[in-house]
């Protein structure tokens, strides 16, 4: 666990010097497939990234939510169906040596997610909760 975050700890400060990615470099590396993120050497979620700039989103729960994704501002923003954070959710995304960094608002002193694992394969997602 600690050479993962000595090496996410060294990607993160590699990162200013790379460009960021636009919306149709981040759609051609990250449609069909499902990434695994990290965040501090800890995991943090898993999204996957459907056709038309759809995507479906968890916190390693088994709880989904779906939603979307544009380019705004040069930053990929993200809005989810019956999200309890309302309104866009934008990132600045970079390709790093070790595949996808992103910066919330593209602000190094914000939260960093990092590339863990990515595959061809869906997402597990928990069927809704039913009461008695």
């Amino acid at each position: 666990m600690k050479r993962l975050a000595l090496a996410l700890l060294l990607l993160a400060t590699s990162v200013g010097a790379e460009t960021p990615m636009t919306a149709d470099q981040f759609d051609s590396y990250s449609r069909g497939k499902t990434f695994y993120f990290g965040s501090m050497g800890e995991p943090y979620g898993v999204e996957q990234y459907l056709d038309d700039r759809r995507v479906r989103w968890s916190f390693l729960d088994g709880q989904c939510v779906d939603g979307h994704w544009y380019e705004k501002n040069g930053m990929i923003c993200f809005e989810y169906e019956a999200s309890p954070d309302p309104g866009p959710q934008c990132w600045t995304f970079f390709q790093g040596a070790g595949g996808l960094v992103a910066q919330f608002q593209g602000d190094p002193s914000q939260t960093t997610l990092y590339e863990v694992q990515n595959a061809d394969e869906p997402m597990t997602c928990l069927g809704p909760e039913v009461g008695v």
